[in-house]
């Protein structure tokens, strides 16, 4: 074998070699396996979200509704808020919590068990599409504030919804959930 061909085996079995460390060597996009409305987080927005809320983000998949500030698993009911207008995921969609009612809120079709806690808390609910923000304020979808959820839970409460516990001493609020984050808004 002459030199120049070994010379030449030996330069490109460096430049693969080098290649292959640089490409180990690039950040790779870290997999979360946390899905908001169907798009998958990366890892400086979950960071993020758990330095805002010191608890850790678990993976699966969620909804949010970036009007109410509200979220849940996907299929299930709203077990949570945060803070509305957050850039996560894609948009949500009307079956995002299993799109079994005919009570549309923020385009979200309320799981069986937030109707029946709005029946508890108000009496008779009627299918139709609201809008809810994230003070609990809420109408028809198009039309001015009808409903004001807080008065559910006014200053001093202590209730259970299908997803946790809301209290309030009328001055700090908070949401608690038995098996994931909890919130506290207000002056705690």
């Amino acid at each position: 074998m002459s030199a120049s061909i070994l010379f030449s085996s030996r330069c490109c079995l460096l430049l693969v070699l080098a290649s292959s460390l640089l490409i180990l060597q690039a950040p790779a996009r870290a997999r979360s396996d946390v899905m908001v409305n169907g798009v998958e987080l990366d890892s400086r927005t979950i960071q993020s979200l758990e330095a805002a809320y010191a608890t850790r983000v678990l993976p699966g998949r969620y909804w949010y509704d970036a009007r109410s500030g509200l979220w849940g698993s996907i299929g299930g009911p709203g077990i949570g808020q945060i803070a509305p207008g957050l850039r996560l995921g894609g948009p949500l969609s009307r079956e995002a919590s299993g799109g079994l009612t005919a009570v549309i809120v923020n385009n979200r079709a309320l799981h069986p068990t937030e109707v029946a806690w709005l029946q508890r808390q108000f009496g008779r609910v009627l299918p139709g599409r609201y809008w809810l923000d994230a003070s609990g304020l809420a109408g028809f979808e198009g039309g001015p504030a009808q409903f004001d959820l807080r008065s559910a839970t006014g200053p001093g409460y202590n209730r259970n919804t299908p997803g946790g516990a809301l209290m309030s001493d009328g001055r700090c609020a908070g949401y608690l959930h038995p098996d994931g984050p909890s919130v506290m808004v207000g002056d705690c």
